[in-house]
């Protein structure tokens, strides 16, 4: 119960990777806000599981897509009470190459993945600079920001200026609110039906995470040392190394 009490926001924490996280923050006592766009019966299923554990949450959906949607966001979210957290997890992922991706591929994904978290952490900084409250923000990054290569490009460069962002944020926002991000590698599956065969063949750890893995990383930076700040931990197996 390390976040007893406390409100965290998580984006996209509906489906996968983001309702793993949801689950972990809840696990901790946090009152967790689970944000969704369109995924409205994943994220009515959720409320209800996490009901049934006694953990408290509350939804709030908007279009990330749309810069006054997120806007009113951390707004929406002061409703419930002062927010202590903020997990940018929200994201699109498509396989985009350069000969491929056109302009609204590109936008997006910025969009998406980049200026949502950005609108999100300084609406998030100015509701805590009014209460002097302190606070923490995670990002949630993928091992090919630190690394960029041709594929998924759209997707790459948005993570990519993500982690740059990361660290100016914490530059910015210190002493009182931390800001860290975490750099996924072979967490879930894809969706589609592709082979998967060769990715863990690139992992030097062997084997994909587990939820639990990601889980304990998140509540780490959010309830860890506040001396950690501008960190990105790779969570990858040491995929970024080979």
């Amino acid at each position: 119960m390390q976040l007893k009490g406390k409100n965290v926001l998580i984006t996209g924490a509906a489906v996968r990777v983001g309702r793993a996280m949801a689950k972990a923050v809840a696990a901790a006592g946090a009152v967790t806000l689970i944000h969704y766009s369109t995924s409205i019966s994943e994220a009515k299923s959720l409320q209800s599981e996490l009901a049934e554990a006694n953990r408290q949450t509350h939804l709030l959906q908007a279009d990330l897509s749309k810069p006054d949607a997120v806007n009113a966001v951390i707004d929406r979210a002061l409703e419930f009470g002062p927010l202590f957290g903020l997990v940018n997890s929200a994201a699109i992922f498509e396989d985009r190459t350069l000969a491929n991706t056109d302009m609204d591929s590109w936008r997006r994904h910025l969009d998406i993945n980049l200026t949502a978290p950005f609108l999100l952490s300084q609406a998030f900084w100015s509701a805590c600079k009014k209460t002097g409250a302190e606070g923490r923000i995670v990002n949630i990054l993928d091992w090919r920001a630190l690394h960029p290569g041709p594929d998924h490009l759209p997707y790459t460069i948005s993570k990519a200026a993500l982690a740059a962002l990361t660290q100016s944020l914490a530059a910015a926002m210190a002493p009182q609110i931390t800001v860290n991000g975490i750099a996924f590698g072979a967490i879930l599956p894809p969706k589609n039906n592709d082979d998967i065969s060769g990715i863990i063949k690139k992992v030097p750890a062997g084997r994909w995470a587990t939820l639990q893995e990601v889980g304990e990383t998140l509540i780490f930076l959010l309830a860890g040392p506040s001396f950690i700040t501008g960190e990105i931990i790779y969570m990858d197996g040491g995929r970024h190394l080979v």
